[in-house]
């Protein structure tokens, strides 16, 4: 009767006909009995003693090959271990997610890549549906998403996974360990800011500053790249141009005081900590010449003769 049962479980997938591939890792020097428990775990066999009575009733595990395979709950036994004895399929590539970068950036990155559709990062990066070793913001994850370079699957990439990795290692690079006097959501926003407004780390500290000085003292920060966050084109100018000119949009720094409702790109570690240890100065405005060199004033008048200067405006 058990030889039976395991030969109509042999034959039985544990998955309906139409159940999503995944990626199933057999380390090296695995054996196809010692498979048993995580394949049952994972729902790629109907248990752990229907696998083994399929390995007792002849068939040769020998064959396997370390590596990851693309397997399925919709296979039955014989065809999980054809497919665990084939050849595996391609590491991992790397994929670098840029400092600065917003979630539509990585989205549409990612699907240059082949990884994903476009529009799955975004809707994958959504709150409510992650945890983390830190206090995660209800309303959106721009800035926790952690930009670095990740080993990623190059078939069956899972956009959630992903997200839920960007938090755990914001977590682990900073968030776990940070215990600044200001809240951690708003060293976030403001180290979104110094990402995109400096791009000398050495300077960001200093910039910093004048930001939490403007904020102490209800001045407006003035910071036009809050106001491109929400275009679909960074370097749209003549979106930009209208943008800075309107005093409903959240995020316009020039025309509303405090700091835009999220962070506005996912800021570095070098970012981040400029914005737990700010630099006193006697400064409060600041700008770039063209070759990116700061400038900082003391008073509007100096900042205007920097302005002409330099031609910027």
């Amino acid at each position: 009767m058990l030889l039976l049962l395991a030969a109509c479980d042999v034959e039985r997938a544990p998955g309906p006909p139409d159940a999503p591939e995944v990626v199933f890792e057999v380390p090296k020097g695995a054996t196809a009995r010692g498979l048993a428990p995580t394949l049952a775990r994972e729902g790629l066999v109907q248990s752990e003693q229907s696998w083994t009575w399929f390995l007792r009733l002849g068939a040769d595990g020998s064959c396997l090959k370390a590596g990851k395979h693309q397997v399925s709950p919709a296979m039955a036994a014989p065809e999980l271990l054809a497919a665990l004895c084939g050849v595996p399929v391609a590491d991992d590539v790397p994929f670098t997610g840029l400092e600065g970068w917003r979630i539509r950036d990585t989205d549409a990155a990612l699907a240059e890549k082949g990884l994903i559709e476009a529009g799955d990062y975004i809707e994958a990066a959504r709150p409510g549906a992650y945890t983390a070793a830190v206090t995660l913001p209800g309303d959106s994850l721009e800035g926790y998403l952690f930009p670095e370079t990740y080993m990623v699957p190059p078939t069956g990439f899972v956009a959630a996974d992903f997200v839920q990795r960007q938090l755990d290692t914001f977590a682990e690079r900073f968030g776990k360990d940070y215990a600044g006097p200001r809240p951690l959501s708003e060293v976030v926003v403001v180290a979104s800011m110094l990402e995109r407004e400096e791009p000398s780390p050495a300077n960001r500290p200093l910039v910093a500053g004048i930001m939490y000085k403007r904020l102490a003292t209800g001045w407006n920060l003035g910071i036009d790249a809050t106001s491109r966050y929400t275009l679909a084109d960074w370097n749209d100018r003549q979106a930009f141009l209208v943008k800075l000119r309107d005093p409903g949009d959240p995020y316009n720094t020039r025309l509303r005081q405090g700091l835009p409702p999220t962070a506005i790109g996912s800021p570095g570690l070098a970012s981040l900590q400029a914005a737990t240890a700010p630099v006193d100065s006697e400064f409060w405005y600041y700008l770039h010449d063209n070759s990116g060199q700061l400038h900082p004033s003391r008073t509007v008048a100096e900042h205007e003769r920097y302005r002409k200067k330099y031609n910027v405006y």
